[in-house]
């Protein structure tokens, strides 16, 4: 049997025999989309780490760096779509094969492609929240402030990055300009858990639930080298769950698993899928 067929045989045999699972999906559902991962095969980073809470918060220029490259990265990350990992995760929803996705990322594709029950972790990168005054605002919003205060700024893109970031010409950032909160002046975040801050109480509690309720837990596209995401595998393991792994190279959670698929996961979920409807 050729291995991509006998790798999806294993993946509808684990779903099947384990009813309902928890998932929890990382950066490698969404390479297919077009937006890079963060780490290599070997769980290494592959790039400079992202930008830490503390020094967003304190730190100005820092701040302006962040959202200069944000400012160009946003414009082709906003233009991700679904693939077929995605598709193939809200039709398992729908055949009652997933109960609660436990997400990772914070590109909202899993619910544009149907997924309901779906838990962003990290937040949403499509919404920005003032520090000050807590108010809300769709980054398309913000992204046109931005645009209205650097309409002459322009800046050579070396490469896009995860997560809406961009690497650009040194310094370029120096004569970005930055809109504070259209309601207090304050400054603007983006609604996602940055490196370094804590992931809100209310979803790791509704994630670590879902992981309870649940016969087994699926872990797609992640490498779990962050505890965010780890502690969902160890709490699996702590109850006796099996734990099924879709991932292009090592895992934090290897040794626990029942279950391990090194393979495109867009690929393996869509056959797995189609097995379980013949």
């Amino acid at each position: 049997m050729p291995r991509m067929e006998q790798q999806s045989r294993q993946l509808a045999d684990f779903l099947v025999e384990n009813g309902s699972v928890a998932v929890v999906t990382g950066a490698g559902v969404s390479t297919s989309s077009g937006i890079p991962d963060y780490r290599d095969r070997n769980g290494e980073w592959k790039h400079a780490e992202p930008i830490q809470f503390t020094d967003f918060v304190n730190n100005a220029r820092a701040r302006k760096r962040y959202w200069a490259r944000s400012y160009v990265g946003w414009q082709r990350f906003s233009r991700a779509r679904p693939n077929a990992a995605h598709f193939a995760l809200a039709g398992l929803e729908t055949t009652g094969k997933v109960d609660t996705l436990i997400t990772q990322n914070v590109d909202r594709l899993h619910s544009a492609a149907g997924s309901r029950r779906v838990i962003d972790l990290h937040g949403d990168l499509g919404t920005v929240r003032c520090l000050g005054c807590d108010a809300s605002h769709t980054r398309g919003d913000y992204q046109q402030a931005l645009k209205d205060a650097n309409p002459d700024w322009y800046s050579e893109v070396f490469r896009y990055k995860p997560d809406g970031d961009a690497e650009l010409a040194d310094n370029s950032h120096k004569e970005f300009c930055v809109p504070g909160c259209r309601v207090c002046g304050g400054v603007v975040k983006p609604d996602v858990v940055m490196f370094g801050e804590n992931v809100p109480k209310k979803r790791v509690l509704d994630a670590s639930s879902a992981v309870d309720s649940a016969k087994a837990l699926l872990v797609v596209g992640s490498s779990l080298m962050l505890f965010s995401g780890f502690r969902f595998a160890r709490q699996a393991l702590a109850q006796k769950k099996p734990i099924a792994i879709i991932n292009n190279g090592r895992t934090r959670a290897d040794d626990i698993a029942e279950l391990k698929i090194e393979a495109d996961c867009g690929d393996t979920l869509s056959a797995a899928a189609a097995l379980l409807a013949s």
